[in-house]
């Protein structure tokens, strides 16, 4: 579809050079949030519609020629997507070799990827965010309303934002796919899409991917929060950390890879349901992965066995200082 035809069709999202100009300080290089392979996010504000709201202004690296399609993918997608768990568009601007994806600014703590060893990040944070993010794939694989389901196929810790509340954003639609909602079970042929360490092994031999190819990127996450390290680490010997992480699981000795600041907030029930739901993820054959609806159903059951082990923990510390410290004296 040609770009004039689809400027056509997206007309009520357009937004003037001029303004995302204004808005980001005409690109100050202090306004950087992000940098990726399609070019640099910036933070800035946007008057709209009598309103002053934050803005990310993705900026496409044209020099090339490229990223055009990735583009329109990307404005076409989140178009349609209204979730509390994935990101708001408010624009984008196509004007004078300019490509811009204007969103609204939730990334308020970053990418996941810069807190998967953050100590003060705890397991029940962790948790929550794990349904958050199942919750947005539940979404885009399901929703009837929408009438169709989205592959996203760049699900990882760099395009899981979390707002101010540590609520996770799914964002990074460039290379999305749109399917019916019953043939979602059927290979779409495609080369490998995909980041190093997430993307879906069976790719290449069934020659294309299904919405089952999220699922093994999203237990691959898992992971990642699981163990406080980066799914790909370039100079490590255990570089991969999915096949790392199997081989562990499959050997009963998963503790070992846990990250250690979280072993000691872990409910031993909310760990064994959430190893297995990852390790279901990761499995070789597609058929054999679950549906992300029971994955979503998992998580949740999950967070609520750890939240009951915190209500039952929580007491004891309580009573145990009481009797430690029977004189200790609580000034309001």
């Amino acid at each position: 579809m040609a770009s004039t035809t689809l400027i056509t069709k997206f007309a009520h999202l357009q937004i003037p050079l001029e303004d995302v100009l204004n808005a980001t300080n005409n690109f100050h290089h202090d306004n950087i949030i992000g940098r990726g392979g399609l070019g640099h996010v910036y933070k800035g504000q946007l008057q709209r519609s009598g309103e002053l709201i934050k803005i990310s202004a993705l900026r496409l690296d044209c020099k090339h020629g490229g990223g055009v399609v990735e583009f329109w993918t990307e404005v076409s997608m989140l178009s349609d997507l209204k979730h509390p768990n994935i990101v708001s568009i408010v624009g984008f601007c196509y004007e004078k070799n300019e490509r811009i994806i204007v969103t609204m600014y939730e990334a308020k703590n970053g990418s996941l990827k810069e807190h998967l060893s953050n100590p003060n990040l705890t397991w029940t944070q962790r948790l929550k965010i794990c349904v958050g993010v199942a919750r947005a794939l539940s979404y885009l694989h399901y929703d009837q309303e929408r009438g169709y389901g989205v592959i996203h196929l760049n699900i990882n810790s760099s395009t899981v934002l979390l707002d101010e509340n540590w609520e996770p954003k799914i964002s990074g639609f460039k290379v999305s796919i749109k399917q019916s909602l019953n043939r979602m079970d059927q290979v779409i042929l495609s080369e490998p899409i995909g980041t190093i360490g997430y993307m879906d092994p069976t790719i290449e031999k069934a020659k294309g991917v299904t919405h089952k190819s999220d699922n093994y990127s999203f237990g691959v996450v898992l992971l990642e929060l699981l163990c406080g390290r980066k799914a790909f680490i370039p100079n490590d010997g255990h570089r991969l950390l999915a096949p790392f992480a199997i081989h562990h699981f499959e050997n009963t000795t998963l503790q070992d890879i846990i990250y250690p600041d979280l072993r000691s907030q872990m409910s031993f029930q909310s760990l064994t349901k959430y190893s297995e739901v990852a390790y279901c993820c990761l499995k070789k054959e597609r058929r054999h992965r679950p549906h992300m609806k029971n994955v979503l159903e998992e998580l949740e059951k999950t967070l609520q066995i750890q939240l009951r082990h915190e209500d039952v923990v929580s007491p004891f510390y309580i009573i145990a200082f009481i009797l430690l410290f029977p004189n200790f004296v609580i000034i309001a």
